[in-house]
């Protein structure tokens, strides 16, 4: 007992170490007196008075528990615990809790639904029911709560989705079979796992059911779909079966290879001890291992052989709906096969042909960027240029003053002409265009250095 009361000490310190860490975080000015002494105080006067107090523990109540991953609490360590600070415990917690419960975001863990057993859908009938006709439950008294645990609605909702995600990322069919183990397991605990159980089955997502044969097989059903879950089918009793069989041979294989560790310490230990006869006898247990965990392995695989198979005829049976269903529509459209056929290779047609003109538009992408202003922005410089050189160059050359100008201004107009009618979608011109003004540059060379100005 004073073991698992110093165990239990120990948790709590470590939660209260960790929502403190929180809070500072979370509330920059959880520190602050005066702060502390506005939010501590006593829910008092009318609603609109105190909501906005209301609503600030409530949201720091499920902000500190999402922080925690849990969504089962216990009022005593709300109050008493979580937001105690310099020896105080805030005086509205009492009545925010109340609030909680009157608002719906706390329900009691002993009024869930247990799936469990039978005829609990007559409940829930008779709650909807209530709530239909507006005989809903009563407010709880200002006292506080009297049951120990309640669940958190918005957390277990968020929790359940969790849980579904995970089976969804692990299965590719439309449900899947998983023994109350695992599911406890994913969970994280039977308490958890029978909240979340509760509300997946209150939504239809999720079928609890048992196999009684040799052992009680318990087993959950969960749609993974947008839909509701299906019913339970004969193969799905066997699928449990086959699954429960597997993690029964995967324990098997965990404690075979624990006896084979130990055994083989034992054999080396023997030897380094040279005792002959007892590492003879660890040796003969190590062979019987080691022939076990074969049989157990082949016996696995064969089981998993089978829900692989089983798994893809569940696919192939989707398939076929799928096809039927793709006939019976084609039929209520009267629509024949021979246009949709046709309907496919037009827009086959149609994805190459905007695929072609991709490839072209990024080909000529750098063109595409250069303008007809670019092109006779450069042009003006570069008459401005050859006008601005001195006449005196012209007779450094040895050419002609009239001879000069005529194949200068002949040059001229020729490349000015080029420029203008250049039609930047087709690349030749421009390339065209280079080559031109290359071959004027070097059949006259005067051109860089001629006086345009007129004899």
């Amino acid at each position: 007992m004073d073991v698992e009361k110093r165990d239990i000490e120990e948790a709590e310190e470590m939660m209260m170490k960790m929502v403190a860490d929180f809070l500072r975080k979370e509330v920059r000015d959880w520190d602050n007196e005066d702060k502390m002494k506005a939010r501590f105080k006593a829910l008092s006067g009318q609603r609109c008075d105190w909501e906005p107090l209301y609503l600030f523990w409530r949201d720091l109540i499920i902000k500190v528990a999402r922080h925690l991953h849990i969504f089962i609490l216990r009022p005593l360590h709300i109050k008493h615990l979580w937001f105690r600070q310099g020896g105080l415990s805030p005086l509205c917690l009492d009545r925010v809790l109340v609030e909680m419960y009157n608002a719906g975001d706390l329900l009691p863990v002993a009024h869930l639904l247990d799936p469990t057993t039978e005829g609990w859908r007559l409940p829930q009938i008779l709650r909807k029911a209530a709530l239909v006709m507006g005989l809903s439950r009563a407010s709880t008294p200002l006292d506080g709560l009297t049951e120990d645990c309640y669940i958190l609605a918005p957390l277990l909702k968020e929790k359940s989705l969790e849980v579904v995600k995970c089976f969804s990322e692990n299965h590719w069919t439309p449900s899947c079979i998983i023994t109350m183990k695992k599911f406890q397991e994913i969970c994280g605990g039977s308490k958890e796992a029978s909240a979340i159980l509760s509300y997946l089955s209150e939504c239809r997502k999720a079928k609890y059911f048992v196999v009684n044969k040799i052992d009680r097989i318990e087993g959950v059903k969960v749609c993974l779909d947008p839909g509701v879950v299906s019913s339970i089918t004969s193969i799905d009793y066997n699928v449990l079966h086959l699954i429960w069989t597997v993690e029964k041979l995967e324990q098997q294989l965990d404690l075979i290879d624990q006896r084979y560790e130990k055994s083989k310490k034992s054999a080396l230990a023997s030897l380094k001890g040279r005792n002959k006869s007892a590492a003879l006898r660890y040796a003969k247990e190590l062979k019987l291992t080691s022939q076990s965990r074969d049989k157990c392995t082949n016996l696995l695989d064969r089981v998993e052989e089978v829900l692989g198979v089983i798994a893809d005829a569940e696919s192939s049976n989707k398939v076929s709906e799928a096809i039927q269903i793709s006939t019976q529509a084609l039929k209520d459209n009267q629509t024949s096969i021979e246009e949709v056929t046709l309907c496919l290779q037009d827009l086959d047609e149609n994805i190459d042909s905007l695929k072609q003109v991709d490839k072209v538009l990024g080909s000529n992408l750098a063109l595409a960027e250069i303008g007809d202003e670019d092109l006779e922005d450069e042009f003006t410089k570069l008459e401005l240029e050859i006008e601005s050189q001195p006449s005196q160059n012209l007779v450094k050359v040895g050419i002609d003053d009239s001879t000069g100008v005529a194949e200068v201004s002949a040059a001229t107009n020729s490349l000015s002409n080029a420029l203008s009618n250049l039609n930047l979608k087709e690349g030749a011109a421009l390339e065209s265009v280079t080559g031109y003004s290359v071959k004027t540059t070097n059949k006259n060379p005067v051109s860089k250095e001629a006086n345009l100005e007129p004899a």
